[in-house]
């Protein structure tokens, strides 16, 4: 009876460490993108193939970006939870011939400062000591964080689809993230696809190309202890800069219907930062740098063009 219990509870925990370690389906944008406009969808397949991502180590972990283009000045993207340094596609390649672009995939790295040390390496590595920057949503708060702890560093910073430090996010996502490491890898993958799809998706005016982008990353181009990591970083605490104080013109990009960021907290950014110029967006969703990608590079030529 004895060996009957235990080899049943082996054979349990046989089949729950195959659940846990079972791994996520990957699938790549070209085969996710086929409902995606042809032009949309060689536009990003040009992109990764023109300008592959260089790799640089810092503290232990493997940072990669992409750094071209011309000009004096220098703009930095930063992504969100989500995305990686190809997101901001659309705004690189145009802007590229007016400056130089750099944009970078976090790793899996827990803090803001962590964030940030890697951030200010990859600057160091190109000769950028001060950048024109622009961040959506956990990059804009990363670009908040940066402002208030290496302003020397920003001469001018954009913040999109984003909020400042809050308790809002914090009280409803503490929960979560502490059972975040608890929970296997294709369930937390499989969460994303389903919000990307019912909430994503529809705020983005249907947008198939935001749609692709963003299940390739849930289909094992994003790992979850990179999800993990952004998550604690996006409740990280921290007192939000004074950019008028510093000399730092801010312009805010939001987005009315935002599935991500509600009215109060994009209230509550504009609170924190009264002097910055606003635009927002009519139903454009939580990424319209890929869905409004013209009315968004626009944007950010005649801020940065001043």
């Amino acid at each position: 009876m004895k060996k009957a219990i235990l080899v049943a509870l082996a054979v349990l925990a046989t089949i729950l460490l195959v659940v846990f370690l079972w791994p996520v389906p990957r699938r790549s944008f070209e085969q996710l993108s086929d409902k995606v406009p042809a032009a949309e969808r060689q536009s990003l397949l040009d992109f990764r193939s023109q300008h592959p991502p260089q790799r640089l180590p810092v503290n232990g972990q493997e940072w990669q970006y992409v750094a071209f283009g011309r000009g004096d000045k220098t703009i930095l993207f930063l992504h969100g939870m989500t995305g990686a340094y190809d997101v901001w596609w659309q705004q690189m390649t145009p802007l590229s011939e007016q400056y130089r672009v750099i944009s970078i995939t976090y790793p899996a790295v827990d803090t803001l400062e962590e964030l940030s040390q890697g951030v200010l390496a990859v600057l160091d590595a190109e000769n950028a000591p001060r950048v024109y920057a622009v961040g959506s949503s956990l990059g804009g708060y990363l670009l908040q964080y940066l402002m208030a702890h290496h302003p020397e560093r920003i001469e001018r910073a954009v913040l999109g689809n984003t909020f400042p430090p809050n308790d809002i996010l914090r009280e409803r996502n503490q929960s979560l993230i502490r059972v975040l490491p608890l929970l296997p890898n294709w369930l937390v993958m499989n969460i994303f696809r389903q919000s990307f799809a019912e909430n994503i998706y529809p705020a983005a005016g249907n947008s198939e190309l935001v749609l692709a982008y963003m299940l390739e990353q849930a289909s094992g181009r994003m790992s979850k202890a990179q999800v993990a990591g952004r998550a604690k970083a996006v409740i990280q605490p921290f007192q939000p800069p004074d950019p008028a104080a510093l000399g730092i013109p801010v312009m805010i990009i939001e987005a009315d219907n935002d599935p991500l960021v509600e009215p109060a907290l994009r209230e509550l950014l504009k609170q924190t930062y009264p002097t910055a110029e606003v635009h927002t967006l009519h139903n454009a969703g939580h990424f319209p740098y890929i869905n409004e990608a013209e009315t968004y590079t626009e944007l950010l030529r005649s801020f940065f063009g001043r």
